[in-house]
């Protein structure tokens, strides 16, 4: 491996967006309203979610459709439909685009990368891919499926993950319930709503910072698991 193994490569992030929006919107918002120092520092794949927007979406007329969803649920947000589907057509997404080092995600996205862990972790979901190993969750909350939080949080998610958390954001009351179930989570608080926040300070920009940059001394270890991974991938 040699040389290759001191390549300084960037953490690949798979970015799963919000309820009916896009890849295409959340890639906008994040390069808006995040600084070129964060930008540089990270890469995000932003693919659409497997289903079309099943009605209104609440981005109509900011944002040009089309408009996914990862998953419906029902009105009190306990019931799932497509759930399997959707771990499914993430996984097709980590194997044909992968490796990923972790999961960002907003608002549905992010209650889905808050969750995986977990699903993976209990071998119900992610199996044929490497373990997930950072989480930046923006605007997110833990499953409200009994089924699904059993095995979403049967044990503290482990692995490092930085939460935005925006004070005005319908979500935050369940975002902070989701942080009682990570080990060591960072926490960003911003003033706005339920939306990808710009940095509003300096200790919410030197945060983000030091997470990825946590992140990519971290990143040299992996070079030799991801050719294995990628040698069972061509095997299969």
């Amino acid at each position: 491996m040699g040389s290759e193994g001191q390549i300084v490569r960037k953490p690949r992030f798979l970015g799963l967006h919000g309820f009916r929006t896009s890849g295409a919107i959340l890639k906008k918002q994040i390069e808006t309203k995040w600084p070129k120092s964060v930008l540089e520092k990270i890469d995000i794949v932003y693919p659409d979610a497997p289903f079309p927007a099943q009605g209104k979406s609440d981005v109509e007329g900011i944002f040009d459709p089309p408009y996914y969803e990862w998953f419906q649920f029902n009105k009190e947000f306990t019931t799932y439909t497509n759930f399997d589907e959707c771990l499914a057509y993430i996984e097709d997404i980590m194997i044909k685009q992968g490796p990923f080092d972790g999961l960002l995600g907003f608002s549905q996205g992010a209650i889905l990368s808050g969750g995986l862990p977990g699903l993976q972790a209990k071998g119900v979901a992610l199996t044929k891919v490497p373990k997930i190993k950072y989480l930046i969750i923006i605007g997110g909350a833990k499953f409200k499926s009994e089924s699904v939080a059993a095995d979403a949080y049967s044990s503290p998610i482990q692995c490092p993950s930085l939460h935005f958390l925006g004070e005005t954001d319908f979500l935050k009351p369940y975002g902070l319930e989701l942080l009682k179930v990570c080990v060591d989570p960072v926490v960003i608080h911003h003033p706005k709503g339920h939306t990808i926040p710009r940095f509003g300070d300096e200790k919410g920009l030197e945060s983000m910072m030091n997470f990825l940059d946590k992140i990519q001394k971290e990143l040299p270890e992996k070079q030799e698991r991801e050719i294995d991974y990628k040698e069972d991938a061509l095997e299969a």
